[in-house]
């Protein structure tokens, strides 16, 4: 395959879709550039990521089919890629998705040249991000906070600090794209 899979890892409230949507919709219309919807095992809401949904029985059929690249399941949910990123990166683009930290020695032993993003912010912020979303408890999201996120990354991991405006670490994450696709900046 000669695209580039760029795996967007990091903990709960850190932005990742913030940052992933940022660059949608700045590189998306040039179509070097494909950014993957997740399966997951939950109903859409306007509260979550952007994605499809699936019942656990279609998402384990789909799985048997092999109609995903990569799946896991983590708290408590089923999360998928659509292998039809493959035709995507067989075409040279560069394919972007919200990915599992548990999940990199699959993606590197699938695609030996993705590149893993890893988007960091401060734990105050992060604590603040996750109240706001009224999903967890006050205990829950302590325990996130508590979990190591460095573990496992390759030494090659970008790594974009999204504490601050998003247009800072959007921009940031934007410019990598466009340098991964070979995308001329004005």
């Amino acid at each position: 395959m000669s695209g580039t899979f760029v795996a967007v890892v990091g903990p709960s409230g850190v932005g990742k879709d913030s940052l992933i949507g940022f660059a949608r919709e700045r590189l998306e219309a040039g179509g070097r550039v494909r950014f993957v919807r997740r399966v997951v095992t939950r109903p859409a809401d306007g509260g979550s990521e952007d994605h499809d949904s699936m019942d656990e029985t279609a998402f384990a059929a789909a799985e048997a089919a092999g109609e995903f690249a990569l799946s896991w399941g983590a708290h408590g949910l089923c999360y998928g890629l659509p292998v039809a990123l493959e035709d995507d990166l067989a075409a040279g683009r560069v394919v972007v998705a919200n990915l599992s930290r548990g999940m990199i020695p699959a993606l590197v032993a699938r695609y030996p040249d993705a590149l893993v993003v890893a988007v960091t912010a401060d734990r105050a912020v992060l604590a603040e991000r996750l109240a706001s979303r009224g999903r967890e408890t006050a205990e829950s999201i302590r325990q996130r906070l508590d979990r190591n996120a460095g573990d496992g990354l390759p030494a090659s991991t970008v790594r974009i600090d999204n504490s601050g405006a998003l247009e800072v670490a959007g921009m940031q994450f934007t410019r990598l794209l466009q340098d991964v696709a070979g995308v001329v900046r004005a």
